[in-house]
């Protein structure tokens, strides 16, 4: 059992007398690592554990989509422009929703949790029909829609519940969810035949969504209950205000941004296309290719959460931010050989995808979250529209300029923020 105040922030475990009357303390680990120790419902409460579950199923399609994209352009006779512009639609929808959404999600968490996959369900649907750009567009539109009522309804129930000591990882456990659905979707397209058209293997990869319908009720059931509604905003908690004008939202906001342009970039444009009209690899080697930045985000996702508990997540994401844009070289500009192994190392930086969220959770009070996470995701989702809708507009004749730029703003971002990590220590040293 743990204690809850408010908004559902613990305080610890609870403790309780023991048989002998001395007073002992309930789920803790027994092995403690370096002098890190966590309680199980610290890490992973009921709530946390369905919303994990709700993206796992939610995402299965937003991973084999990518591999799909070189068919899907060859069967609709799609030119570069327009195919990324149908990639880049998801991420366009979810950056016009994100602000409204965050107002919305204020007072209507609920309502966003039931909502999301019932507009994903339908996004699915028109994408997976048959139709022409128009319709394409639309089904992608809509699929960003619903992701985004998904995606920021869990992280707004998370950061609003489950804030504490143990922050980054439930962050973290949240982003595992949807990086295993991610490579359970890659997965999936590659081990379907390749006689399927690509729509009907992308429809068959979204069943999984079913799974996040069955398990709402019971979502629904374990979201502690609302306690009102709370102005919109107010002025900044104080130990952001006693900083003197040190918050490092702008930063953070920058470094999410930045991240999304890189992953979308790679994810859903250069690394697909490129492994097929330069490497001529068919759809299952595409898929192959994928996998490895997804197997090595998996493996790195928990171990870096927990890093972030004990060290700081503000003092991690430079470090993430420096080792993103080496990849982002050596994906952009290597041969095969050099394209997997910058694929792996883009795998262990986007496992600190959820990073600048813990630092923004630190510079924001838990009642206004929701509508600030909104704005953070602006950013966010602005990055996952225009990096394939970029590399579309420039074509694969000028592929190479945009992973040479974000090669160069996230190194810059990521000293920035070293730089400030290094003051920040030397004032708590001499202050």
């Amino acid at each position: 059992m743990r204690r809850t105040h408010g908004r559902g922030v613990t305080d610890g475990p609870e403790l309780r007398p023991g048989s002998n009357g001395e007073r002992e303390e309930e789920h803790v680990l027994v092995p403690r690592a370096n002098g890190l120790s966590f309680t199980i419902k610290g890490l992973v409460t009921s709530l946390t554990a369905l919303l994990c579950l709700t993206t796992f199923s939610n995402i299965f399609s937003g991973g084999a989509f990518p591999a799909v994209l070189p068919d899907m352009a060859r069967s609709a006779a799609l030119a570069d422009w327009q195919l990324g512009l149908v990639a880049g639609a998801f991420g366009f929808a979810r950056m016009i929703a994100d602000v409204p959404l965050g107002l919305f999600l204020t007072h209507h968490l609920r309502r966003a949790l039931w909502l999301g996959p019932l507009v994903l369900a339908i996004g699915s649907l028109c994408l997976t029909s048959g139709g022409g750009f128009p319709i394409l567009v639309l089904g992608r539109l809509l699929m960003g829609l619903g992701q985004a009522l998904s995606m920021m309804a869990g992280l707004t129930a998370i950061l609003r519940f489950q804030s504490g000591k143990s922050l980054a990882s439930a962050l973290n456990a949240y982003e595992l969810s949807a990086m295993i659905g991610m490579l359970g979707g890659v997965i999936m397209i590659g081990a379907l035949p390749s006689r399927l058209s690509w729509n009907t293997a992308l429809l068959l990869t979204c069943a999984p969504q079913l799974i996040g319908v069955l398990v709402l009720p019971k979502l629904l059931s374990a979201l502690p209950a609302h306690d009102g509604p709370q102005p919109l905003f107010a002025p900044a908690p104080h130990h952001e205000a006693a900083r003197g004008g040190s918050s490092l939202v702008p930063l953070v906001f920058a470094a999410g941004g930045l991240v999304a342009l890189a992953y979308s970039t790679m994810e859903q444009f250069l690394i697909p296309l490129r492994a097929s009209r330069e490497f001529g690899l068919e759809r299952t080697g595409v898929a192959r290719l994928l996998m490895v930045q997804q197997l090595f985000d998996i493996a790195a996702l928990l171990p870096i959460g927990f890093l972030a508990d004990r060290r700081g997540a503000a003092r991690v994401l430079p470090l993430i931010l420096l080792v993103m844009a080496a990849a982002n070289a050596l994906v952009g500009f290597g041969s095969l050989p050099v394209v997997v192994v910058g694929c792996a190392l883009f795998g262990l930086s986007m496992a600190g995808w959820m990073l600048p969220l813990g630092v923004l959770r630190q510079e924001t009070a838990s009642e206004h979250i929701a509508w600030r996470t909104g704005l953070y995701r602006v950013c966010v989702d602005a990055g996952i529209f225009l990096g394939p809708f970029l590399s579309g507009v420039l074509g694969m004749r000028h592929a190479g300029f945009l992973p040479a730029f974000w090669t160069a703003a996230l190194a810059i971002t990521g000293l920035l923020l070293l730089a400030r990590a290094r003051r920040s220590s030397t004032m708590a040293v001499h202050g």
